[in-house]
């Protein structure tokens, strides 16, 4: 993502830490139409936070999610050992543009994978992308 991307507005301070103790921000995606849709998400920074993911939560409100940044891009994958709960999985390219989206079952093992180089990875709850018309090449800041 492009560090201009990647920098909050005024609007956009840091929250309060979550529960579970991860940094908080805002993140908007702007859909192709021009829609905005804003978030509020928990940062996995560390391998460690990474690795946790909302791994063992047993809920995720509609406008709550997880971002986990890379720096420098890389190609992911992800896999649902211990979540609860459906997420789609949103892999966002080093423009911030949604390379791909896909809805993860609860304890899947079978990886998802980004299938290119990308920035961050953005979890929301399952479904939520196809109920706000969020989909390939919309944008995505925070």
């Amino acid at each position: 993502m492009s560090a201009a991307a990647c920098q909050p507005s005024a609007s956009q301070q840091n929250l309060e830490k979550s529960p579970a103790g991860l940094e908080q921000k805002a993140l908007t995606i702007r859909t192709a139409a021009g829609q905005l849709h804003r978030f509020t998400v928990e940062v996995a920074r560390t391998p460690e936070e990474q690795e946790r993911g909302l791994m063992h939560r047993q809920s995720l409100a509609p406008d709550r999610g997880m971002i986990f940044p890379y720096d420098p891009p890389k190609q992911a994958s992800f896999w649902m050992k211990n979540t609860f709960i459906p997420l789609d999985i949103v892999f966002v390219r080093p423009d911030g543009s949604i390379g791909r989206i896909e809805t993860a079952v609860p304890l899947n093992l079978e990886p998802v994978a980004s299938l290119e180089p990308i920035a961050s990875v953005l979890e929301i709850p399952g479904g939520r992308a196809a109920e706000l018309g969020i989909k390939a090449g919309d944008r995505v800041s925070w």
